[in-house]
């Protein structure tokens, strides 16, 4: 239990009613903060009437806040014997048979995947450590569209043959040139997925091979950047739920059959931003149209996940995911948490797959690793295993560029800035970990230490920020934002290097040196577990 755990418990014995504790937002108003405007007490009153724990030094009235101050022998001592302690657990909220389903990238087997794609999937893979740091089993699903609009195209395009991976993309592009304003080509799409639904076996297998090709091609793009998944859950499965689905619906009163002979759900009542709150589940000709199979599917999802049941989506699915999870709170289901991101934008503008201006992942992953290589040729010359110390700096800078960014914000990827030693950047947290390596190789760590020679305000200023962490991981898991995490992990590195700056290590009094490496050993430990929940890889030089 940390001191700020311990505050609480102690805080909750007293106040009996709701109430956060909060960090200040500068260190000097306190360690931790009581908001009063929603007690009954004022903060005047509690502060003469609360007994608190001798770790306490003293209180302060600000407004309407009670700040707490933690005497600093007792902040150091205790917050840095407990990261040594705990090490890769340290900032676990160490849960109790807890489950839960993440179902992330999910990509269209139509292509290779282009650098915006790889935002759903560095968010998710991010999403699933944070959930095993606290741990809870996690299920990690993507969802193979494997009978949609572009599978047939892709089917149609290839013409009996069999195209490379890398051709996928050239046909597709092509095919949709094609298809535009072409209204007898459209209808043989439309009889190809007719024939599918209908179980032909040709037809099945004619997908099966395009889809195989596809699926097996992007997930190797991305097992390369250290993102696995445990199931495939394949759309055709979920085709014999729907007639289900349908008359459950019925039930409802919302379906009904509109003009053009489609089975429709009337969304009128949710107030939802559509031009027309009739939405169609299937085709004219019967078969089904995607959501009517993504509610079977999000129903398959929902029995699996006991405790926390994820998705992330793009901001352009937003409404979609609107409508999704209106029909099944019709139906009695209850819908997964969203993470909605927003784009992934080049100095030249945004990416479209269907049109072609697209800057592959696979592509973009080979420059950024030999734009690594070339930096650390410059620093270390060619030294052994420079590939593999050039992938875990230049796939960490594509992760931290991305992690770092709530979200729902836009990003624009700059390779220099991304890949720079210097600012908000991967690199730079990795090199304060490697420095605090370099440190802790060049000394042994010997005890005991006494911690209250760790007096001036570097020091104090690391420990607070070090205390800092477990916080941040409850966020992180309570928020679903890794951004939490990225930013953390800069503002420790930050305060790191001004340590190191203004604190002599090595060259210290024997006692004071001894307090200061284990300082230092307790940051490193703290910087990998960061990293880590990020997907980022620690080097050993850089």
């Amino acid at each position: 239990m940390n001191l700020k755990q311990q505050l609480l418990k102690n805080l909750q014995k007293q106040i009996k009613e709701p109430f956060n504790l909060e960090t200040p937002p500068n260190p000097n108003l306190g360690d931790y903060s009581l908001p009063c405007f929603k007690l009954s007490k004022s903060s005047i009153e509690l502060q003469k009437l609360l007994k608190l724990p001798k770790f306490v030094e003293k209180t302060e009235i600000k407004g309407l806040y009670l700040n707490f101050f933690i005497n600093k022998s007792y902040l150091t001592e205790s917050v840095i014997k407990q990261i040594l302690k705990e090490r890769s657990k340290y900032g676990s909220l160490k849960l109790k048979n807890k489950k839960a389903l993440i179902e992330h990238t999910s990509i269209n087997p139509n292509a290779s995947p282009h650098l915006g794609r790889a935002r759903n999937a560095i968010i998710g893979d991010s999403i699933v450590r944070i959930l095993k740091f606290h741990n809870y089993k996690v299920e990690t699903h993507y969802y193979v569209n494997d009978i949609g609009k572009q599978i047939a195209m892709l089917v149609l395009a290839c013409d009996n043959k069999t195209p490379s991976f890398k051709d996928i993309l050239e046909l597709y592009i092509s095919f949709n040139q094609k298809l535009e304003n072409n209204q007898e080509l459209e209808k043989k799409v439309f009889n190809l997925l007719n024939k599918l639904e209908k179980g032909d076996k040709k037809t099945k297998a004619q997908f099966k091979k395009i889809v195989s090709l596809c699926l097996k091609g992007q997930t190797s793009i991305l097992k390369e950047l250290g993102i696995n998944y445990d199931y495939f859950d394949f759309e055709s499965d979920f085709l014999e739920d729907t007639n289900k689905i349908l008359k459950d619906l019925e039930k409802t009163g919302k379906l009904f059959t509109d003009e053009e002979n489609r089975k429709a759900i009337n969304l009128e009542e949710f107030d939802l931003p559509m031009e027309n709150p009739y939405l169609p589940l299937t085709r004219n000709d019967g078969t089904s149209m995607y959501m009517l199979r993504d509610i079977a599917y999000s129903i398959y999802k929902e029995k699996r996940a006991k405790d926390r049941n994820i998705i992330t989506l793009g901001e352009d699915q937003k409404l979609y995911f609107q409508q999704l999870s209106n029909i099944l709170k019709l139906l009695n289901h209850i819908p997964p948490e969203s993470i909605h991101y927003s784009f992934v934008l080049l100095p030249s503008g945004k990416m479209s797959t269907r049109k072609g201006e697209v800057v592959l992942l696979e592509d973009f992953m080979n420059e950024i690793k030999n734009k690594a290589k070339e930096e650390i040729i410059k620093r270390h010359g060619n030294i052994k295993d420079i590939e593999k110390l050039s992938k875990t700096i230049g796939y960490g800078a594509v992760k931290f560029t991305i992690l770092k960014v709530a979200a729902d914000k836009n990003i624009t990827f700059e390779i220099e800035k991304a890949l720079s030693f210097e600012g908000e950047s991967a690199p730079y947290i990795q090199y304060a970990y490697t420095r605090a390596n370099s440190i802790l190789n060049k000394s042994k760590i010997k005890s005991p230490n006494n911690f209250k020679l760790l007096t001036n305000q570097y020091e104090i200023m690391l420990v607070q920020k070090l205390s800092l962490f477990p916080e941040i991981t409850e966020n992180t898991l309570k928020k679903l934002q890794p951004s939490l995490i990225a930013t953390y992990s800069l503002d420790l590195s930050k305060t790191f290097n001004e340590f190191y700056q203004n604190c002599n290590v090595l060259d210290s009094q024997e006692n004071l040196k001894q307090a200061r490496l284990k300082l230092v050993f307790a940051t490193s430990i703290v910087l990998k577990n960061a990293l880590n929940l990020l997907g980022i890889e620690t080097p050993e030089i850089m």
